[in-house]
């Protein structure tokens, strides 16, 4: 079974970059189809789904976070990295690292146990 699990900072400052890694076990992030997503949940707030990359490398992004979010991915070490960059108080949330049996579905499988992001102001 594949296992996610995030890692990086807890604290960032508002302007700076937030930068999230997703270490997959159990499974390749090269394996078709499947899709490997960040997801995150504001205190209070519901689940927001940020942005994903494919098992070929594609990558599709939220339309509201297009702008500010990259991701992208190291075969070698089997992890999957988001930058989210400019961020603000508001983007203080738990984020998620998750995978999905393909792109053509918002169905996911696994998830990693989430990681909490603060942005100072």
């Amino acid at each position: 079974q594949v296992q996610l699990q995030e890692s990086g900072p807890g604290l960032v400052k508002s302007s700076q970059t937030l930068s999230l890694t997703c270490t997959v076990s159990g499974g390749s992030i090269t394996t078709h189809y499947y899709a490997w997503s960040w997801i995150r949940q504001p205190p209070g707030k519901g689940l927001e789904w940020m942005g994903v990359i494919a098992y070929d490398g594609s990558t599709y992004y939220s339309p509201s976070l297009k702008s500010r979010t990259s991701i992208s991915r190291n075969t070698h070490n089997n992890q999957f990295s988001l930058q989210l960059r400019s961020v603000v108080p508001e983007d203080t949330a738990v984020y998620y690292c998750a995978v999905g049996p393909s792109l053509a579905t918002s169905v996911v499988t696994s998830w990693g146990q989430g990681t909490r992001v603060t942005v100072s102001s």
